[in-house]
């Protein structure tokens, strides 16, 4: 990898939050649902209106927003945060895991170990 690429590659978080290292909220981990609230774009910094596209499909994590948008997650938690502020995307817990697989896998291993006896 060239110098510049190499630099370019560690300045570009800095200018893409704006110098800031923290979001404005602490409410994101990996697994948090972002949806798009409104479709205006106007006015947003490219990443934004990145992240706006990639949320009007549906709901993505923060590690799948990061992920499409080839930035750290603590980046893109900057990012999510402003546009939550602005009111363009909302959050949602992801769905808790209850610990226990549903019913039909257990039938299926319960039906295997049977078939094997």
């Amino acid at each position: 990898m060239s110098a510049p690429r190499r630099e370019r590659a560690l300045v570009r978080p800095h200018v893409v939050t704006g110098g800031r290292a923290r979001p404005t909220r602490n409410i994101f981990d990996l697994v948090t649902l972002v949806m798009a609230a409104r479709s205006e774009v106007v006015g947003l910094s490219p990443e934004k209106r990145r992240v706006m596209e990639l949320c009007r499909g549906g709901a993505l994590s923060v590690a799948e927003v990061a992920g499409h948008l080839s930035l750290p997650v603590s980046v893109t938690k900057v990012l999510l945060s402003d546009l939550v502020d602005s009111g363009h995307i909302v959050t949602r817990a992801s769905v808790p895991d209850t610990g226990q697989p549903p019913t039909r896998v257990l039938q299926e291993v319960l039906d295997g170990l049977r078939a094997r006896l």
